[in-house]
Protein backbone atom coordinates (compact mmCIF):
# COMPACT_ATOMS: atom_id res chain seq x y z
CA UNK A 1 0.00 0.00 0.00
CA UNK A 2 3.22 2.33 0.90
CA UNK A 3 4.64 1.47 -2.49
CA UNK A 4 1.44 2.48 -4.36
CA UNK A 5 1.38 5.94 -2.90
CA UNK A 6 4.88 6.82 -3.09
CA UNK A 7 4.17 6.14 -6.77
CA UNK A 8 1.19 8.29 -7.14
CA UNK A 9 3.22 10.69 -5.15
CA UNK A 10 5.85 10.74 -7.71
CA UNK A 11 3.53 10.72 -10.96
CA UNK A 12 1.87 13.91 -9.43
CA UNK A 13 5.32 15.44 -9.07
CA UNK A 14 6.15 14.26 -12.66
CA UNK A 15 3.00 16.10 -13.57
CA UNK A 16 3.58 19.26 -11.58
CA UNK A 17 7.31 19.61 -13.29
CA UNK A 18 5.55 19.23 -16.68
CA UNK A 19 3.15 21.93 -15.88
CA UNK A 20 5.69 24.16 -14.73
CA UNK A 21 7.43 23.69 -17.85
CA UNK A 22 4.30 24.38 -19.91
CA UNK A 23 3.42 27.72 -17.39
CA UNK A 24 6.82 29.23 -16.67
CA UNK A 25 8.78 27.58 -19.83
CA UNK A 26 11.26 26.26 -18.02
CA UNK A 27 11.15 23.35 -15.23
CA UNK A 28 11.64 25.15 -11.64
CA UNK A 29 12.66 21.75 -10.58
CA UNK A 30 14.83 19.48 -12.15
CA UNK A 31 15.50 15.83 -11.43
CA UNK A 32 18.43 14.09 -9.96
CA UNK A 33 19.17 11.40 -12.43
CA UNK A 34 18.78 8.03 -10.93
CA UNK A 35 20.60 4.51 -11.35
CA UNK A 36 19.47 2.80 -14.53
CA UNK A 37 18.64 5.67 -16.45
CA UNK A 38 21.45 8.04 -18.71
CA UNK A 39 23.47 10.66 -17.18
CA UNK A 40 22.68 14.04 -18.79
CA UNK A 41 25.27 15.35 -20.76
CA UNK A 42 26.97 18.81 -20.22
CA UNK A 43 30.05 20.54 -21.21
CA UNK A 44 31.99 23.12 -18.58
CA UNK A 45 35.72 24.40 -18.44
CA UNK A 46 38.47 23.50 -16.57
CA UNK A 47 39.57 26.81 -14.27
CA UNK A 48 42.48 27.14 -17.47
CA UNK A 49 39.50 27.59 -20.06
CA UNK A 50 39.97 24.24 -21.66
CA UNK A 51 36.62 22.86 -22.23
CA UNK A 52 35.27 19.65 -21.55
CA UNK A 53 32.22 17.48 -22.29
CA UNK A 54 31.21 14.68 -19.87
CA UNK A 55 29.95 12.54 -22.62
CA UNK A 56 33.62 12.99 -24.76
CA UNK A 57 35.50 12.04 -21.06
CA UNK A 58 34.08 8.77 -21.84
CA UNK A 59 35.79 7.67 -24.66
CA UNK A 60 34.58 4.40 -24.70
CA UNK A 61 35.12 3.79 -20.24
CA UNK A 62 33.39 4.24 -17.11
CA UNK A 63 33.49 7.89 -15.38
CA UNK A 64 32.94 8.48 -12.00
CA UNK A 65 31.67 11.75 -11.42
CA UNK A 66 32.38 13.72 -8.22
CA UNK A 67 29.96 17.07 -7.72
CA UNK A 68 31.88 19.00 -5.13
CA UNK A 69 30.73 21.45 -3.01
CA UNK A 70 33.44 24.07 -4.53
CA UNK A 71 34.04 27.62 -3.67
CA UNK A 72 30.71 28.45 -1.17
CA UNK A 73 32.41 31.24 0.11
CA UNK A 74 35.83 28.87 1.53
CA UNK A 75 37.84 25.83 0.44
CA UNK A 76 35.51 22.89 1.89
CA UNK A 77 37.71 20.60 3.76
CA UNK A 78 35.28 17.74 3.26
CA UNK A 79 36.42 18.15 -0.50
CA UNK A 80 39.84 18.75 -0.15
CA UNK A 81 39.88 15.16 1.65
CA UNK A 82 38.19 13.39 -0.92
CA UNK A 83 39.73 14.75 -3.91
CA UNK A 84 43.27 14.29 -2.16
CA UNK A 85 41.63 10.46 -2.25
CA UNK A 86 41.17 10.50 -5.39
CA UNK A 87 44.04 11.48 -6.24
CA UNK A 88 45.90 8.88 -4.32
CA UNK A 89 44.04 5.58 -5.78
CA UNK A 90 44.60 7.60 -9.46
CA UNK A 91 46.48 4.47 -10.69
CA UNK A 92 43.94 1.97 -9.98
CA UNK A 93 41.24 4.14 -11.36
CA UNK A 94 43.44 4.10 -14.86
CA UNK A 95 44.01 0.10 -14.00
CA UNK A 96 40.29 -0.34 -14.58
CA UNK A 97 40.34 2.12 -17.49
CA UNK A 98 38.30 4.68 -15.46
CA UNK A 99 38.42 8.51 -16.03
CA UNK A 100 37.23 10.57 -12.88
CA UNK A 101 35.55 14.13 -13.91
CA UNK A 102 35.43 16.40 -10.36
CA UNK A 103 32.84 19.17 -10.88
CA UNK A 104 33.74 22.29 -8.98
CA UNK A 105 30.44 24.81 -8.66
CA UNK A 106 30.46 27.89 -6.97
CA UNK A 107 29.85 31.79 -8.11
CA UNK A 108 30.73 33.14 -11.11
CA UNK A 109 33.06 35.69 -9.77
CA UNK A 110 36.59 34.04 -9.47
CA UNK A 111 35.03 30.99 -9.61
CA UNK A 112 38.14 30.16 -12.06
CA UNK A 113 40.69 31.26 -9.36
CA UNK A 114 38.89 29.77 -6.60
CA UNK A 115 39.46 26.21 -8.28
CA UNK A 116 43.24 26.73 -8.97
CA UNK A 117 43.71 27.58 -5.29
CA UNK A 118 41.88 24.66 -4.32
CA UNK A 119 44.30 22.55 -6.45
CA UNK A 120 47.54 23.99 -5.39
CA UNK A 121 46.19 21.88 -2.42
CA UNK A 122 46.64 18.78 -3.95
CA UNK A 123 49.14 17.20 -5.54
CA UNK A 124 48.74 17.70 -10.04
CA UNK A 125 46.01 15.85 -11.06
CA UNK A 126 46.64 12.61 -13.00
CA UNK A 127 45.95 12.91 -16.86
CA UNK A 128 42.76 10.06 -15.47
CA UNK A 129 41.51 12.97 -13.64
CA UNK A 130 40.08 16.39 -15.00
CA UNK A 131 38.04 19.11 -12.54
CA UNK A 132 36.08 21.96 -14.12
CA UNK A 133 34.07 24.62 -13.04
CA UNK A 134 30.56 24.99 -12.90
CA UNK A 135 30.41 28.96 -12.62
CA UNK A 136 26.74 28.88 -13.41
CA UNK A 137 25.32 25.89 -11.69
CA UNK A 138 24.38 24.90 -14.93
CA UNK A 139 25.29 21.09 -14.33
CA UNK A 140 24.03 21.43 -10.56
CA UNK A 141 20.74 22.74 -11.68
CA UNK A 142 20.34 20.33 -14.69
CA UNK A 143 21.23 17.24 -12.04
CA UNK A 144 19.02 18.51 -9.66
CA UNK A 145 21.85 18.88 -6.87
CA UNK A 146 21.74 22.62 -6.13
CA UNK A 147 21.97 23.28 -2.05
CA UNK A 148 20.22 26.95 -2.55
CA UNK A 149 21.17 27.99 1.19
CA UNK A 150 23.36 30.39 2.61
CA UNK A 151 26.95 29.15 2.25
CA UNK A 152 25.86 26.37 0.24
CA UNK A 153 26.64 25.30 -3.49
CA UNK A 154 25.50 21.51 -4.27
CA UNK A 155 24.78 18.55 -2.71
CA UNK A 156 28.44 16.49 -2.67
CA UNK A 157 27.52 13.61 -5.26
CA UNK A 158 29.31 10.93 -6.87
CA UNK A 159 27.91 9.48 -9.56
CA UNK A 160 29.51 5.91 -11.76
CA UNK A 161 28.39 5.72 -14.98
CA UNK A 162 29.11 3.20 -17.49
CA UNK A 163 30.82 3.79 -21.05
CA UNK A 164 26.50 4.17 -22.42
CA UNK A 165 26.60 7.23 -19.63
CA UNK A 166 23.86 4.88 -17.98
CA UNK A 167 24.18 5.57 -14.33
CA UNK A 168 25.50 2.42 -11.95
CA UNK A 169 25.78 3.74 -8.47
CA UNK A 170 24.64 7.22 -6.97
CA UNK A 171 25.45 8.74 -3.96
CA UNK A 172 23.97 12.18 -2.21
CA UNK A 173 25.20 13.78 0.45
CA UNK A 174 22.87 16.14 2.05
CA UNK A 175 25.23 17.29 4.81
CA UNK A 176 28.89 18.46 4.15
CA UNK A 177 30.70 14.91 5.44
CA UNK A 178 29.23 11.19 4.26
CA UNK A 179 31.69 11.28 1.21
CA UNK A 180 31.77 8.18 -1.39
CA UNK A 181 35.38 6.90 -1.26
CA UNK A 182 38.07 6.34 -3.69
CA UNK A 183 38.21 2.52 -2.34
CA UNK A 184 34.73 2.38 -2.08
CA UNK A 185 34.04 3.73 -5.97
CA UNK A 186 37.08 1.34 -7.29
CA UNK A 187 34.40 -1.23 -5.48
CA UNK A 188 31.15 -0.29 -7.30
CA UNK A 189 32.75 -0.16 -10.49
CA UNK A 190 31.87 -2.92 -13.56
CA UNK A 191 34.26 -5.61 -14.31
CA UNK A 192 35.64 -5.86 -17.66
Amino acid sequence: MQVDSFNRFQNLFRVLVALSAVFFGTTSFAETPVVGTKAPDFTLSTPTGQTIQMSQELHGHSLVLVVLRGFPGYQCPYCVKQVHDFVEHAAEFAAKNVEVLLVYPGPPADLDQYAKDFLAKQSALPLNIVLVTDPDYTMTNSYGLRWDAPHETAYPSTFILDKYRKILFEKISHGHGDRLSAQDALAKLPTK
